[in-house]
Parts: C-alpha cells; structure tokens; sequence
C-alpha cells in the first residue's frame, strides 16, 4: 500500500567478542521461514509477522507491531513506517517515502523517526516537523532510536572524519525531550564510530553497540559493547574497540587510559545492530550481529574484560533489532523479511 494513511492508534513506547562461543547443542528451527538457522536447547523462534521489506527498528504494542523499513534498494529513498499485526491483514502505511529509516519510536501518541540525515516528529499518519536535519554521518546512516527511564530520546550521529579530524557533531550521542515542541537535541557522549542500538537495564546502566568500520593503523577494529555515562569521550577516532590506541589519529596510553572498556568485542564487521536485556536469565544482554547472522548472549555485571560471549540463535538472515517484551524478546530479520519471537521452550 502507497497511500498514506490516517490511522487513531495508542502505542505504547518501545520498550524500549571476540570471545568462547558457550553455545550448546543448538536444535533446529522448525518453521521452514527460518530455513537453516537453529536456537540454543530450552528456547524456541516463531514467526509473528512475514512479509516486510528490509525491516529495521520497531516498536511493540500487543499484537501490533510500528515497524520501519527500507521497502526496496538502500539508496532508493522508499522507505516505510507501518503498523501490521501478527494477526495478520493488510499492514497500514504511516509514512512513506523515507530515506533508510534506521529508527522508531513512539512517545504520547506521536511518532519519531530517523533517517539517514534527519529526525522527525509527528502525529501518527499526520504532517511532519523535522526536529534536526543534515546530521553528519558515515555516509549510510544514523541508528535506532531509544526512549530513556527519564522519558528523554537517545539517538546517535555516526563518525566523519575529514583527514584526522572529526566533522562537527558526528559520532556522539544526543537526547532530546519529547516533551517539548520546540527541543533541541544535546550531547550526552562523544567519541563512538556509530554508537547504533541502546539499551538501559533494570540498574539503570545505559549500553550502547559500537561499530567501528574501516582501518585504524591499517588494521581493522573491532566491535563492541559498551556501557556508557552522560558526558563521557568514548575515545574514537584517537581509540578504537578495546582502548586499542590508534597512532595516526593521535591516540595515546595516557588518552586511552580513560577511555571506557569494553564489555564484549566482535570481530571486525560483526555489525551489531540490536541489543536488549534477557527475559531468560538474569544480569545478561542479548545482541544481534547482522553480518554474523546470530544472536548471542553475554552478562553484563562480569568484570572480566572482555566477557565471553554465547550463540544463542545462529543462520538467521541479518537480524536486526531486538525487543524485551515481558518473558519473550522479539526480532526483525532484515534479510527474511519476519519479525520472529524468541521464548523459552519450558
């Protein structure tokens, strides 16, 4: 459906490694939709939605998903927000006509959405008011889109450089109040390559992925979890994955002695794209690697550093976004097309 449509709709907020793989004695997915991907024993994966076109972040309401999607090629600027439900039916269209939605979120009935170089607000299938525009980014995108305990937006600007210089405003974190008509964003914390999927836990901790592309002293660096504080250098471009020290950008021991460590690493281009907090056990993170087609497992109160990490779901096709909703956690995969629901098999 092209049409825009008007739609009266109460959504609730989103709810809001290199390492040992632990993972034991996976059992294979049964709905033919998954084809070979497989879960960790005592879990389950079922489709709740089919159908969709490159899907990223969404939000959860019941039975009702708001999902955004790229709805054809990366650049060409067809992209969607839509309501579906896993009921089924037609979904409907919120907004059309966005280019590469990475984030959504719903706060008091109106919808935010990122772009590739723009956030904007509006009532559910009404007109738009751009919040920020020309952000600075990596050239392909900005992140997902996070509502915080104290009701303030999170999002991110993903790193530029010109030379050894990093272009004005990129690669930080923002909040902005949703309450406001008139906010503009804030810092919260610099130095991230592209700070992508956030999440806060029941301590209050906020995390963040951390994609750090390219090469650094000709070497590839790693990705990462990290947890993060208002007001804090992250380190990039001088420091990279693991307080790795970077020499053609500056970096040195005495800077990326400050800089905060990382609570799991990936390998280069593991592209962590969602993270949320386990349902199944406690003090544990869930992140979704999308060139790694996995989502794993790592506990986030460990003080080894890095944690290893576990495969709890393998062979999806590019998962995506993750959401903790109650005692399941619910998944876009990208590639497939399906939000899945990941659940205790007990």
């Amino acid at each position: 459906m092209r049409q825009r449509a008007v739609a009266a709709l109460l959504l609730a907020v989103a709810l809001g490694a290199c390492g040992d793989d632990l993972a034991v004695d996976p059992q294979q997915a049964l709905d033919p939709r998954l084809g070979d991907a497989s879960v960790e024993e005592g879990l389950r994966v079922d489709v709740v939605v089919d159908g969709l076109v490159g899907p990223t972040q969404f939000v959860v309401d019941g039975n009702d998903f708001v999902v955004a999607q790229i709805n054809g090629g990366e650049n060409d600027a067809q992209g969607q927000v839509i309501r579906v439900s896993a009921r089924g039916g037609s979904p409907v269209v919120l907004v059309d006509g966005l280019d590469k939605p990475t984030g959504v979120a719903v706060v008091d009935g109106e919808l935010w959405i990122m772009e590739r170089d723009r956030l904007t607000r509006g009532p559910l299938g009404g007109e738009r008011q751009i919040v920020i525009d020309d952000l600075p980014n990596n050239g392909r995108s900005e992140g997902t889109l996070t509502v915080l305990p104290d009701g303030r937006l999170l999002f991110d600007t993903s790193g530029s450089k010109r030379g050894s210089d990093v272009v004005d405003g990129s690669g930080r974190l923002f909040t902005v109040d949703p309450a406001d008509p008139d906010a503009l964003p804030v810092e919260y914390a610099e130095g991230f390559k592209h700070a992508y999927a956030h999440v806060v836990d029941d301590d209050g901790t906020l995390w963040t992925t951390e994609m750090t592309d390219g090469r650094f002293d000709d070497e590839p660096a790693t990705d990462e979890v990290v947890a993060v504080a208002e007001g804090v250098d992250h380190g990039w471009p001088h420091c990279v994955g693991n307080n790795r020290i970077v020499d053609e950008f500056g970096g040195s021991a005495e800077r990326c002695s400050t800089v905060p460590g990382s609570q799991a690493v990936f390998d280069p281009s593991a592209t962590p794209t969602g993270i949320a907090v386990s349902p199944f056990e406690p003090d544990t993170l869930l992140v979704a690697l999308w060139n790694e087609r996995r989502i794993v497992a790592l506990r986030s109160t460990e003080s080894v550093n890095p944690v290893p990490v576990r495969t709890l779901v393998s062979d999806l096709d590019r998962p995506q976004h993750l959401v903790t909703v109650g005692d399941d956690v619910y998944v876009s995969d990208f590639g497939s097309g399906l939000v899945l629901r990941l659940s205790s098999d007990s």
